[in-house]
């Protein structure tokens, strides 16, 4: 985030060039995972960021925001780091307990370099180049830490001058990494102070993906003034997911100096379309734009306005967000509904369970379960009937029909064989007008 940012017109470029199509591992990896534009964690479970940007290298003191913000609901934090260029060098110990503080409160880390903000323009910014030696630096503390960091490797990497390079330079960069042993999902800004309105990473993101060896990139654009229109909103992520590449929005706001967010459409758009934003920021704003923070003085019971819209309002943290399944899923809703249990489970059968992950007015997340029974399965199906004229609009990891209100879901060609008690799960998105209760959902197996 910078103070304040240029802001040039640009016309529309060229469409995102295809990509190759990769489907969703069958198995757990190391890490986090990309696979058709969406980020898997280290289970193969989806992931959707919904978070804060947390300023620690310049209020290194304020250890206790990690909790504050989980406590309010959020399950990932974007922590601000320095090499030592510009600002102080966060050492490897004290990333390393960054990263525990992460972990013991069950938050994914997406760690930061941010002495590259707005090179070429910004005096004493640094390249790419250097952050990797930075990252590399570091490796200890972050090597084994896959499941839980994200690597970004490093803010707003150009101003809106000297951009023209971006794509190579990320490029090199990511394979530097790659080369130097990090295995973990990789997130790369744009330039133009993280906005992009050239469009440089929209039309070479294809480019930069495909140049990583192991197709674990994430790209990231920054949200202010230049994104003030449902349409500018819609299109630019709507060019990323239709490519099949992922996209997370990694900074935005409610106000700026160069201009008016609609945060409501960034909400959402990316609730609609599970797509992951990390709001900028906790608190300790300064240079003209305090209305940023969150939280006064980082108090959690002091919430801003600001605070309030990202954590409590419509598409929020505290309506979407949910747990990174590798710290074991949270308690259960009440809205589950789990089938009679079988005694012992039919050979070969398969049993189904119902959540409303999230909801809100109008609109609601769910998740079905699916367990293989005492014999592994090849394939199943499941289906369930809405008593209440609740629709679906989008699904991930089924093939879903329905006629009326009656819906089946069978599996795809990557999530069908299940060994014996083993489980898998898929996802949709639906509305709801009245009430939304939990239907009851049948099983059977091939």
């Amino acid at each position: 985030m910078r103070k304040r940012l240029s802001v040039a017109g640009a016309a529309l470029l060229t469409v995102l060039a295809a990509v190759l199509a990769f489907v969703q591992p069958a198995h757990a990896a190391a890490g986090f995972s990309v696979a058709n534009g969406r980020l898997y964690d280290a289970n193969g479970t989806e992931f959707v960021m919904r978070g804060v940007n947390h300023a620690h290298t310049w209020y290194p003191q304020q250890t206790s925001s990690f909790a504050n913000v989980k406590a309010l609901g959020a399950n990932t934090v974007r922590v601000v780091l320095a090499s030592g260029d510009r600002w102080a060098k966060n050492s490897a110990a004290d990333v390393s307990n960054v990263i525990s503080l992460c972990k013991a409160n069950r938050l994914i880390c997406v760690l930061e370099v941010h002495d590259t903000t707005g090179y070429g323009e910004q005096s004493g910014a640094i390249t790419l180049d250097r952050a990797v030696d930075y990252w590399l630096s570091i490796a200890d503390a972050l090597n084994g830490q896959e499941k839980y960091v994200i690597v970004n490797i490093g803010n707003e990497p150009y101003g809106n001058q000297g951009y023209a390079t971006w794509a190579t330079d990320t490029a090199n960069a990511i394979k530097r990494l790659r080369a130097g042993g990090l295995a973990h999902t990789i997130m790369v800004d744009a330039p133009n102070w993280g906005q992009d309105w050239s469009f440089t990473m929209r039309d070479n993101a294809a480019t930069v993906f495909n140049a990583d060896p192991a197709k674990n990139t994430v790209f990231s654009i920054h949200m202010y003034g230049v994104f003030d229109t449902a349409a500018e909103i819609t299109d630019y992520l709507g060019r990323f997911r239709s490519a099949g590449l992922p996209i997370v929005v990694g900074e935005f706001g409610f106000n700026h100096s160069d201009g008016n967010p609609d945060e409501d459409t960034i909400l959402s758009y990316s609730q609609a379309n599970r797509i992951g934003w990390l709001g900028w920021s906790w608190s300790g704003n300064g240079g003209g734009v305090e209305y940023l923070d969150m939280a006064t003085n980082f108090d959690p019971a002091q919430l801003t306005s600001w605070g309030q819209r990202i954590f409590n309002g419509a598409n929020g943290i505290k309506a979407t967000a949910k747990e990174a399944s590798v710290y074991s899923g949270t308690t259960p809703s009440p809205t589950t509904t789990t089938p009679p249990p079988t005694s012992p489970p039919p050979a070969g059968g398969c049993t189904a369970s119902y959540t409303i992950v999230n909801q809100w007015q109008g609109g609601f997340q769910g998740e079905v379960k699916v367990t293989a029974g005492a014999t592994a399965v090849t394939g199943w199906t499941t289906k369930w009937t809405f008593a209440n004229g609740q629709t679906v609009t989008q699904s991930w990891n089924t093939a879903l029909s329905s006629s009326g209100a009656t819906y089946t879901a069978r599996n795809v060609d990557y999530n069908g064989r299940l060994g014996a008690g083993a489980s898998t799960s898929f996802g949709f998105i639906g509305g709801w007008n009245g009430s939304n209760p939990a239907p009851a959902v049948t099983c059977t197996a091939s």
